[in-house]
């Protein structure tokens, strides 16, 4: 179920201290709409989306080898000095193991051919095609991964907005509590009940709240800003965000497989591809080929000037088998199953570390969510005790020194109790992304 953190009179006075610090045009952003905005204009994820269709292209065009090639061939050649045949002169009544050297063919000569080929079998192309296979399936997981952090960083943003919120507001109220003392610190002077150093110390402390101010109101823009740029939305666009923070209370979630757990079990897949496509390099490899063209020859001398074509085709089979080519292949076979072992056991140690961490962080949720309601007590109560001796003080049973430690008290106890909520919150935000769940609608 999800609860309110301030489920008191505070909610309010930090409505009424968000409309005076944001522009009253901006547009409320849920947590939800920063991250479905942030899926579609964040430019890594855009890089991260061409990477996988890069992916999906590289596997077609793997595939695309084991389709049929046509390449159309033209050659055309001018002897200046044609080639000399040796012709035994045994032919012509000559004597026998004596030749006589003669050139043999036309100036001009032309060939246009098609020439076919596809492979019948090619371990190597079917390697390929898995691996490219797998490597697509790594890039979307990638994609993954790339969400996850983009999902990350907007949530951590978004939440350190509504801290400097509430940080705004507890200035706000202390500031006008400083205020408030300070005149009637002034009515105290006035009658000479008072020090100046009195009136001072509160002018001072009145001072640094005010600076403290605007300079939460600083960072709170330059959050703002870096929220804007990582949602991928324009700098001028007016953005507000919900000043609510809630929480679910629980530390169950779904157990799913991490990404990173994913990524490393396809990468050892991949690994494992590779060490069988150099196995299957040592079998043989079956194609059939084929050419068809015509072949041109020219003569320009007179009387007998002619171009004349002759068809050639031919079809074939070619056979292919690797008999012997040093040890470098099974070199290379020997260190891809180290390669693959080492993936194995990278799988492993993630697997247990992210164990440990689901762990850790569910007992440093339950921890911060306990504290979160208990030093939201400690505020209600240091609340009060400034209150009553801000009342002593004004009926002279109290000094100015218990009033500034009893503020003091206060915004210590207002300190603590940002940072139990922002311990909470980051621990949340681990948690749901080490189960994996981070990517999920459950803000």
């Amino acid at each position: 179920m999800l609860v309110n953190i301030h489920v008191h009179k505070k909610a309010l006075l930090l409505s009424i201290a968000i409309v005076l610090v944001l522009p009253l045009q901006a547009q409320i952003w849920t947590l939800q709409q920063c991250l479905d905005t942030a899926q579609v204009n964040n430019k890594n994820l855009q890089i991260s989306k061409n990477n996988v269709l890069l992916g999906q292209q590289r596997n077609s065009e793997a595939k695309s080898n084991l389709m049929p090639k046509i390449n159309a061939l033209a050659d055309y050649k001018y002897y200046t000095d044609l080639p000399y045949q040796l012709i035994p002169m045994s032919m012509f009544g000559g004597p026998e193991g004596q030749f006589k050297e003669n050139q043999f063919g036309v100036p001009h000569t032309i060939n246009l051919n098609l020439q076919f080929s596809m492979p019948l079998y090619n371990p190597q192309i079917y390697g390929a095609i898995a691996a490219t296979k797998v490597a697509s399936e790594l890039t979307q997981l990638q994609y993954k991964q790339t969400e996850e952090q983009v999902f990350f960083e907007v949530s951590n943003l978004y939440y350190n907005a509504q801290i400097v919120q509430y940080q705004l507001l507890y200035s706000d109220s202390n500031l006008i509590n400083t205020k408030k003392l300070l005149a009637n610190m002034q009515l105290l002077k006035d009658q000479q009940m008072v020090k100046t150093t009195d009136v001072s110390k509160i002018s001072l402390q009145a001072e640094q709240l005010t600076t403290q101010k605007e300079l939460l109101q600083a960072k709170y823009e330059q959050i703002l800003s870096l929220l804007k740029f990582s949602i991928g939305i324009e700098q001028s666009k007016p953005l507000e965000i919900e000043p609510k923070i809630t929480y679910i209370q629980t530390n169950e979630y779904q157990s799913n497989q991490p990404v990173e757990s994913k990524i490393a079990g396809t990468r050892t897949k991949l690994l494992a591809n590779e060490l069988r496509t150099l196995k299957f390099s040592r079998l043989p490899s079956l194609s059939l080929y084929g050419t068809y063209g015509q072949t041109g020859y020219g003569y320009t001398e007179e009387p007998n000037e002619f171009l004349n074509f002759y068809p050639l085709g031919f079809v074939g089979v070619q056979f292919s088998y690797p008999l012997f080519n040093g040890t470098s292949t099974q070199k290379k076979i020997n260190q891809k199953k180290i390669e693959v072992q080492t993936g194995q056991l990278q799988q492993n140690l993630i697997a247990e570390q992210n164990a440990m961490q689901i762990e850790n962080a569910k007992r440093q949720k339950n921890i911060a969510q306990r504290n979160v309601a208990i030093t939201l007590l400690q505020i209600e109560l240091a609340q009060t005790v400034y209150k009553q001796t801000v009342l002593q003080q004004q009926e002279g049973t109290a000094g100015l020194t218990e009033v500034l430690l009893a503020d003091n008290a206060l915004r210590e106890a207002q300190q603590t109790h940002l940072s139990v909520i922002i311990e909470y919150l980051k621990t949340d935000l681990e948690l749901k992304k080490i189960t994996g769940n981070l990517t999920s609608k459950n803000f």
